[in-house]
């Protein structure tokens, strides 16, 4: 499997189950284990966790807007 087939994969995962009360660095290592890649790097994954995060904080930007204005 190339990387950036693997690097869509596990976005599709991270993406899928960020929210899921499990190990976001478990559920990015596994699929690699699986399919017998070797892992990408501790640089691949932090950015695909700061890509969640960004993401997330896009997704509630009114949220976090109206508690910042409530302080």
């Amino acid at each position: 499997m190339s990387d950036i087939l693997l690097s869509f994969v596990l976005g599709i995962i991270q993406g899928l189950t960020e929210f899921l009360p499990i190990s976001s660095s478990a559920h990015l290592l596994l699929p690699s284990l699986i399919f017998g890649v070797t892992d990408l790097g501790l640089s691949f994954d932090v950015a695909v966790h700061a890509g969640t995060l960004f993401a997330v904080l896009y997704y509630f930007k009114k949220e976090i807007l109206l508690m910042t204005k409530s302080i």
